[in-house]
């Protein structure tokens, strides 16, 4: 470790989603926020009283109903549609001059917000302010987005790219005003408890224990092709098998076409839908289940998903799109294929036949030690200096 994170105590704020929050962009937060704070740094989660305005939600609620983190401190004050509180919050911060304010940035819509509130904060001339940049521009796009990138681009001091595909995005935005960037791949997302046995998980989760399981996990969006692994599966070659698929993750689309193809493909029988928001405590059941996690994304930069899996020793079948190939090293850990029923198919039916599930775990779990924490800490603190 850096004799930076050892001996110099930050203080440090994140600005984003946490608790009362949920979803993958508080639990990334909090996570980071722990590994600061078991660092002996002074930590502090600033994050938003209204994140969307309802209309402009698709799913069900923003909130989690677990118990809050331990030991966290989040202040609960940003509005991300009143300019008024954007100014108010960025001048509390520059007040409280921090050494670092860390964002992560994920959709162009909170550019506004997140970046008025950074600048204000930067007038201190002591902050400096690291974007942790999950997509720069968005899978699903929309009017304005160039527009409102470039006013987040200028807001930051510095930036990190969790995919090389990212990196290179961030690079083009700002060719003419050179900033320091750098590459740090998405952490371990090790805070979903330790594996279980997998009859013990099917059990909790009301599954059949003959059974063998594919996962597809996560908010559902067109982008992340469930209705590939959906056609992937009505292969012939699987009706034999006492295999299922189980979708488990709350519906940020339209789900009757999703509904709809399971009926015609006659798939009722196969495929296990459990289409709500699954809670942090109920994650390791549905990955330690599972044989194999399955990611047939149209679209990606990377994802957390598969740090899960990750942690989980799971193998994985990924697509050929975005940054996710950068993870998952092709015939070690899982599969690479391209975004089509037929490879995704034959990718799974190689999977069973090879019997691969024991030699992709144990390559897993030696894989995964490079995604530490300790890394992307460091990652941001290079930034931090470059300045």
């Amino acid at each position: 470790m850096k004799e930076s994170l050892d001996f110099n105590k930050r203080k440090v704020i994140i600005l984003g989603s946490a608790y009362p929050l949920r979803g993958g962009l508080a639990t990334y937060n909090e996570r980071l926020a722990k590994e600061y704070i078991d660092q002996g740094h002074d930590v502090t989660i600033y994050t938003f009283s209204l994140q969307y305005p309802g209309f402009l939600f698709p799913g069900k609620t923003q909130y989690s109903s677990e118990p809050p983190p331990q030991g966290i401190p989040i202040i609960i004050n940003i509005n991300s549609i009143n300019p008024l509180n954007w100014i108010k919050v960025g001048r509390q911060i520059k007040k409280d001059c921090p050494d670092l304010v860390i964002v992560k940035f994920w959709i162009p819509f909170m550019a506004p917000c997140l970046g008025t509130i950074c600048r204000i904060t930067r007038k201190n001339n002591h902050t400096k302010v690291v974007s942790i940049v999950d997509n720069l521009i968005p899978h699903e796009k929309r009017l304005g987005d160039k527009l409102l990138i470039r006013y987040w681009v200028n807001s930051v001091d510095g930036f990190i790219a969790m995919s090389r595909s990212v990196l290179a995005e961030i690079k083009e935005f700002i060719a003419t005003k050179p900033k320091p960037t750098d590459f740090c791949p998405h952490p371990l997302y090790d805070n979903f408890g330790e594996p279980v046995p997998k009859e013990e998980a099917k059990r909790r989760l009301g599954l059949d224990i003959a059974n063998s399981y594919l996962l597809f996990f996560g908010f559902i969006r067109d982008y992340k092709g469930l209705d590939l692994i959906l056609k992937a599966f009505a292969d012939e070659r699987f009706r034999s098998q006492n295999l299922k698929l189980i979708v488990a993750g709350e519906f940020y689309t339209d789900s009757k076409p999703y509904y709809e193809l399971i009926d015609h493909l006659h798939l009722k029988d196969a495929v296990i839908m459990r289409n709500e928001f699954i809670p942090d405590s109920a994650v390791s059941d549905y990955f330690c289940a599972a044989d194999l996690v399955v990611q047939p994304y149209k679209s990606a930069t990377q994802s957390g998903v598969t740090q899960i899996a990750y942690h989980f020793n799971k193998p994985m079948i990924i697509t050929n799109v975005g940054g996710l190939s950068e993870f998952v090293p092709d015939g070690k850990v899982g599969y690479i294929v391209e975004p089509y029923e037929k490879d995704i198919a034959n990718a799974i039916q190689r999977f069973y036949s090879e019997n691969k599930e024991s030699e992709f775990s144990s390559n897993a779990a030696i894989e995964k030690l490079k995604y530490s924490w300790e890394r992307m800490i460091e990652t941001i603190i290079d930034i931090a200096n470059s300045q």
